[in-house]
């Protein structure tokens, strides 16, 4: 059967173009269709690198052209990527780089309680075993976990001589470089700090430290998105965000928000994905069931509504809770079924950190003004 390149043309007008409001043929993703016989050979033009965005697109192509056009068609789709110059935003500025420190990861949540903490924990030991060079800033300030995740809840930094200045030494743990306030607070004493105190002692803990050469810098986040979140990315050329949620409703609409928050003009940090913590429960007598106590594939779906990847799901496990309470993350666990979980999530947010690399500038710090927030900043 020799196949009629306007019906082609016709059946991926029918194919709409996520945010734009257009489908592929008109917004111009379509660059060129090529038929002989029975195939058909699609050249797509697509402004973003995601790798899910590209699969879905050359799914939906196929499909179509098999529905409307002939169920037989040899169709070949040739995805080229080309990342639009985005103009210069008046309300960014250059940040403060740390020397040494190659990407800095934002760890978030919309909602406290959905295991943030445990996931940027587990990431950073899988960096570790990876081979990288991690450090982990725990800036969940009235909330500190790192310590007890880490078995270092009794260890303090030490004062180090650094080109005639003194920095704070950053605690080793599993092959991570580890600062928190949790250093210097009693287990039991309560952080009473307003919004500017806190920003002072991140901003020690950031620029007074001896971090070192890092391949990565971790930050976990308090929940929400709120001053402290504004502090950090006033002070630090943000790489990119990580997105933690677990399944249910009321998470996903708090993590719709932080990734909104992320993504917003003002702020523009690129957002790597969202991990989905706490997505089903398997008996130990039961591997193969999959029980989905809060929910089925939120996460997945939201990423999807979002057009970010799906870093990975974490299954709700008794033994991840019990290793970060021992201080021993779990994907320390050898040859373990979460070892094989959290290397395939760490590996995706290496991936989408090196594609955001190779595809975009590096993010600028915002300044912070007034009560209104974001604003624009003279040069």
């Amino acid at each position: 059967m020799k196949l009629d390149r306007k019906e082609i043309l016709a059946a991926l007008e029918t194919i709409s173009v996520a945010g734009e409001g257009k489908n592929m043929v008109e917004s111009g993703a379509v660059q060129n269709v090529i038929t002989f016989g029975d195939e058909v050979v699609v050249d797509l033009l697509l402004s973003t690198p995601a790798l899910h965005i590209k699969k879905r697109a050359e799914v939906d192509i196929i499909k179509v052209i098999h529905e409307k056009v002939y169920e037989k068609a040899k169709v070949k789709v040739n995805i080229k990527v080309e990342a639009p110059e985005k103009p210069e935003n008046p309300n960014l500025i250059r940040g403060k780089q740390i020397p040494g420190i190659s990407n800095i990861i934002a760890v978030a949540s919309g909602k406290g309680g959905v295991g943030k903490s445990t996931i940027t924990a587990n990431l950073a030991v899988s960096l570790a075993k990876m081979g990288f060079k991690v450090g982990v800033l725990d800036a969940d300030i009235y909330g500190p976990s790192m310590p007890i995740m880490f078995d270092v809840e009794n260890s303090k930094p030490i004062s180090v001589e650094v080109d005639g200045k003194s920095k704070m030494q950053p605690v080793a743990s599993y092959g991570v470089e580890i600062l928190s306030i949790g250093f210097f607070t009693k287990p039991d004493q309560a952080v009473i700090w307003r919004g500017p105190m806190a920003a002072k002692a991140l901003n020690q803990m950031i620029f007074d430290a001896n971090w070192g050469e890092l391949d990565f810098m971790l930050i976990d986040l308090p929940p929400g998105t709120g001053d402290i979140h504004l502090s950090i990315m006033q002070s630090l050329p943000i790489t990119g965000a990580v997105v933690v949620s677990t399944p249910q409703a009321v998470a996903l609409a708090d993590a719709k928000k932080g990734v909104s928050m992320f993504m917003s003009e003002s702020i523009n940090v690129p957002v790597l994905g969202i991990i989905e913590n706490m997505a089903y429960f398997t008996p130990e007598e039961l591997p193969e069931n999959k029980y989905y106590i809060f929910g089925k594939e939120g996460a997945k779906n939201l990423a999807e509504d979002l057009q970010v990847p799906l870093l990975g799901e974490v299954p709700l496990v008794q033994s991840i809770r019990e290793a970060g309470d021992y201080g021993r993350p779990a994907a320390l666990q050898t040859a373990s079924v979460l070892e094989g979980v959290f290397e395939n999530i760490t590996r995706n947010v290496v991936q989408e950190t090196v594609n955001r690399n190779e595809t975009l500038p590096p993010t600028e710090a915002i300044k912070i003004t007034t009560m209104a927030g974001c604003s624009a900043v003279k040069k």
